[in-house]
């Protein structure tokens, strides 16, 4: 017969062998921050989303508080002149890397975009080229100021990563296949400035915007032979070409239309004009429906390696599909990014994910239903 000191002991070491094996998810987590605490970089438990300003109307963002500052080195800057006049102005670290609750407060801040479009785009690029585990994302390339690199194939590379995020055909910045998808093109910019001409009087407006985005394009059809015009950026191309328009224009002037000094301070010189005011108020993308019917355009893109050999995608998510065409797509593309995370990097997964959705589901609003990849806690 076994005695009964023998069970009680037998049974507090499988307690013990079992919390060892089979350890509480939250004491994971927790014994995971306390041995990265002492890190560089240690974990970020990402906090929520920040809410709209108080104050949502016209005001002065060049403003002493603000002033703009040449880069210094190792400062990043990427392909969207928003975010590089924004960090140039010190809304963001001024380095170019930030929070994603610091990037939202920014476009907030300093353009007057709308709370829920912000955390959508902010967000959609944070699970696609951010460091989740230290809640940092680059506005340009590749750095090591976001931290140590996360489990490979993710690659917290910033916005200038191609295909997730950034994409061909823009307005003043070339096709990666040809090498710099992030820097200022004087050449597609003195196309930007034709166009204002031709098509707007001197001004970029919406009528320019949708001449000259159909017309990248058919330029990056007839010389790349990778061009790729889908998914995320078949969305975000069209939101491009209205960008300048809602968020450039100073927010006294009644007409929306940009002129072109002001137009090179922003795309070239990553500096807001002076005396300039932000949007009267809270903006995405308006305007964006109008330069796509201007000339409606199949996703696709060239195929076999070939220019002029432009096909059409039928998956691919557009304007007429259901968002959750386009939700499939993100999520397809973070669970190939994170196929199978762990300890605080899923737990931040988790979390980002639900900010992304909360964005996503107000910019969209037909109903597509959340999804959990990575559970819900």
């Amino acid at each position: 017969m076994i005695s009964q000191p023998f069970i009680h002991l037998a049974t507090l070491l499988f307690l013990l062998s079992s919390s060892f094996a089979f350890p509480n998810y939250a004491d994971v987590l927790k014994r995971q921050e306390v041995e990265d605490a002492n890190s560089p970089f240690p974990p970020v438990n990402p906090p929520l989303p920040p809410g709209p300003p108080e104050f949502t109307g016209a005001k002065l963002v060049n403003d002493p508080a603000h002033p703009w500052e040449p880069l210094r080195d190792g400062d990043v800057r990427g392909p969207c002149p928003g975010m590089n006049t924004l960090a140039s102005h010190g809304y963001m670290s001024r380095d170019g890397v930030a929070s994603p609750s610091e990037m939202v407060t920014a476009v907030q801040e300093g353009l007057n975009m709308e709370n829920k479009f912000a955390i959508f785009v902010t967000y959609l690029n944070h699970l696609m080229n951010g460091n989740l585990v230290t809640d940092l994302l680059s506005i340009g390339g590749k750095t090591s100021k976001t931290g140590p690199d996360p489990p490979a194939p993710a690659h917290a590379g910033g916005l200038s990563v191609h295909g997730t995020f950034e994409g061909d055909a823009g307005m003043t910045r070339g096709d990666a296949f040809f090498g710099d998808n992030h820097s200022f093109n004087q050449t597609l910019f003195d196309k930007f400035i034709d166009f204002s001409n031709r098509f707007g009087g001197g001004f970029y407006n919406l009528t320019v915007a949708g001449e000259l985005r159909f017309q990248r394009l058919q330029d990056s059809i007839a010389t790349n032979p990778q061009f790729s015009f889908k998914n995320v950026r078949f969305i975000t191309s069209y939101g491009e070409s209205v960008f300048p328009v809602n968020f450039f224009v100073d927010g006294r002037q009644t007409e929306k239309k940009l002129d072109m000094e002001s137009a090179r301070l922003f795309f070239s010189d990553m500096k807001f004009p002076a005396d300039f005011f932000r949007a009267p108020m809270p903006m995405s993308n308006e305007g964006l429906s109008e330069i796509f019917q201007m000339h409606p355009f199949l996703p696709g893109g060239n195929v076999d390696g070939k220019v002029d050999n432009f096909v059409v995608d039928p998956a691919s998510a557009t304007f007429d599909t259901p968002s959750c065409v386009l939700y499939e797509d993100i999520l397809n593309t973070v669970k190939g990014l994170y196929p199978n995370p762990t300890g605080v990097l899923k737990r931040n997964l988790i979390k980002n994910l639900r900010f992304f959705y909360d964005g996503f589901s107000a910019v969209f609003s037909d109903g597509c239903a959340e999804q959990f990849p990575y559970g819900q806690q």
